[in-house]
């Protein structure tokens, strides 16, 4: 591959670390906004809601529209809307009547870029010749998990210096990294998703295959699998081995990103050597395994362990999942992608939420931990 691609590659890569920094930066500060604006949890926690309705929003509608403006023009507007999101955040809860309404407003503007980034990274790597698809692909998603575990440990770092009242300056120094990508993105040369000499597959004719809709299924269940365990992996450090909020964190979440990351980088180095097929179903009873271990464990650091190999476990499936529909599905175009991108959301967003149903509708409150029914 020639160099110049070699950049619009590793732009893709710093693409999936802005997007771990929009989903997890916010969720660090929850309590620094109760106490500084005086806001409830349960209208914070409306914040979550609201950027993942926003970016399943832009999965539904960017099928139509991104195809007529164009790859790079998207990339533009999605990093523009990324960082500005975040420095949005340092003013507009100051300067409108209501801080509630400038955070979700923040909010909203960076979920936009969120969700453009998710649709459009993948069809983006996917179009550059590169020799190894599902490695490419692999080690593109990884880059999600370094992502988170930078946010974490950055953040933590950088408050622990600082103390948690400078994180608007944390705020400005993230919203660096979109600006900086934006510029790359702007001279990267981009390839087309299909050939001007190729046909492509109308999104009639993609509905029509049974391949679409198992790939639809296995995207909503490797969105649910990855996030039912990674909503509640801090609750597990905390409350089962009583640590602290920042031990859990650091204990829970990023132990499972780093599980996570790890899979798909293994898999983006080796990737060639194994049958992609055969191992997204070792993967799934290796991740039915960890559910066992999770839920059947008398121990909660072995349930904690659990977590981390459910974390290992999912590493593959969703760009697992990607790769094959570009193989099977050729053709399909950015409207294949965007559909995929919106099942796996579903997925992320049911999964943890029909955990904490269940359980609170069983009655039971297994590792003594406290249910969140806010969704």
């Amino acid at each position: 591959m020639k160099q110049t691609y070699n950049r619009t590659l590793t732009a893709c890569y710093t693409g999936y670390v802005i997007q771990a920094i929009v989903n997890n930066f916010i969720p660090l500060l929850f309590l620094t906004f109760q106490s500084s604006y005086h806001i409830s949890m349960r209208s914070i926690t409306l914040l979550i809601t609201v950027n993942f309705l926003i970016q399943l929003l832009v999965d539904c509608l960017s099928a139509g529209f991104i195809d007529r403006i164009g790859y790079r023009a998207s990339m533009v507007i999605a990093h523009a809307a990324a960082a500005a999101g975040l420095v949005c955040l340092t003013f507009l809860p100051e300067i409108l009547p209501s801080p509630f309404a400038g955070l979700l407003l923040s909010v909203a503007i960076y979920a936009l870029g969120g969700g453009l980034l998710e649709v459009m990274l993948i069809p983006i790597v996917e179009a550059l010749p590169t020799k190894n698809k599902e490695k490419t692909m692999s080690l593109l998603h990884s880059f999600y998990c370094w992502g988170h575990v930078a946010v974490v440990l950055i953040s933590t770092i950088f408050f622990a210096l600082f103390g948690l009242g400078s994180w608007k300056i944390m705020a400005v120094l993230w919203a660096l990294v979109p600006l900086y990508n934006l510029f790359v993105f702007r001279k990267a040369p981009l390839c087309p998703l299909i050939a001007e000499d190729e046909e492509g597959l109308p999104l009639g004719a993609v509905l029509k295959k049974p391949a679409f809709w198992i790939l639809m299924v296995i995207m909503t269940c490797a969105g649910a699998s990855e996030q039912a365990v990674s909503q509640w992996a801090s609750a597990f450090a905390e409350q089962g081995l009583g640590v602290s909020k920042s031990i859990g964190d650091l204990a829970g979440p990023m132990f499972f990103a780093v599980c996570m990351g790890s899979s798909r980088l293994l898999y983006g180095f080796f990737g060639e050597k194994l049958n992609l097929k055969k191992a997204m179903i070792l993967s799934g009873a290796l991740c039915i395994f960890s559910y066992c271990m999770i839920s059947l464990s008398p121990l909660p650091a072995l349930s904690l362990l659990g977590c981390g190999i459910c974390g290992f476990s999912v590493g593959i499936m969703w760009p697992g999942a990607f790769s094959i529909g570009a193989s099977v599905l050729k053709g399909g175009g950015t409207a294949l992608f965007a559909l995929m991108a919106l099942a796996g959301d579903l997925g992320c967003s049911g999964g943890p939420s029909f955990v904490g149903l269940i359980s609170a509708h069983a009655g039971d409150n297994p590792k003594g931990l406290s249910v969140n029914t806010d969704f």
